[in-house]
This record gives C-alpha cells, sequence and structure tokens, in this order.
C-alpha cells in the first residue's frame, strides 16, 4: 500500500520479510531492541540501529528474533524510500494494523 499527497512523498506499508531487511540493509541499518525492554524472554521494543546516528544506546539482534516479534505483534512497517528533494529518507515506524489498535 502507498500512501501520498501533493505535498509529501509517498510512504509505503508492508508486513513483507524481504521488503523491510531490503529497506533496512539499503541504508546500512541493523535489526535491534532497548537494552532492558525485553519482558518474560521477548524482546518488546523494536528498532533499527542506524550507522552514525547518536542517542540511544541499542542491542543488536538477529533478523530471526527482531521478525519474531513483528510477526507475533501483527506490526505493519511504514516506510518512505526518499525525502521530498530525492535524497533517501531512513522514515520508518512500526504500527499495529488499525483493527488492532
Amino acid at each position: 500500500m502507498v500512501e501520498s499527497s501533493p505535498r509529501t512523498v509517498p510512504t509505503h506499508v508492508t508486513r513483507d520479510h524481504e521488503v523491510i531487511r531490503r529497506w533496512a540493509e539499503q541504508r546500512g541499518a541493523r535489526p535491534a531492541t532497548m537494552p532492558g525492554s525485553e519482558y518474560d524472554g521477548r524482546l518488546e521494543v523494536l528498532r533499527f540501529d542506524f550507522p552514525g546516528y547518536g542517542g540511544a544506546v541499542l542491542r543488536p539482534v538477529d533478523w530471526e528474533e527482531w521478525f519474531a516479534t513483528f510477526d507475533e505483534r501483527g506490526l505493519e512497517f511504514r516506510y518512505q524510500d526518499n525525502r521530498a528533494d530525492g535524497s533517501r529518507s531512513n522514515f520508518n515506524r512500526l504500527e499495529s494494523p488499525p483493527d488492532l489498535r
């Protein structure tokens, strides 16, 4: 699915693991979580660790664990390929589908 308006760049939504993985790897991003956010041995907070970005310290996880949590929670991946100026966008958000909110 693609959403856009005349003033914004297209935003895509997918659950396809290969699309998500390819998008992340094209940006050098790796699957990660917030340390200490695990509950009962399971990941709670899913993130991507982008190279060169400061801020929160993230704990790397493997793709299998990241996608297992993604699927278990029924999440959707909302993302943009490019910004309005044509440069590559890192915009992404994980959301519950509207019927699960």
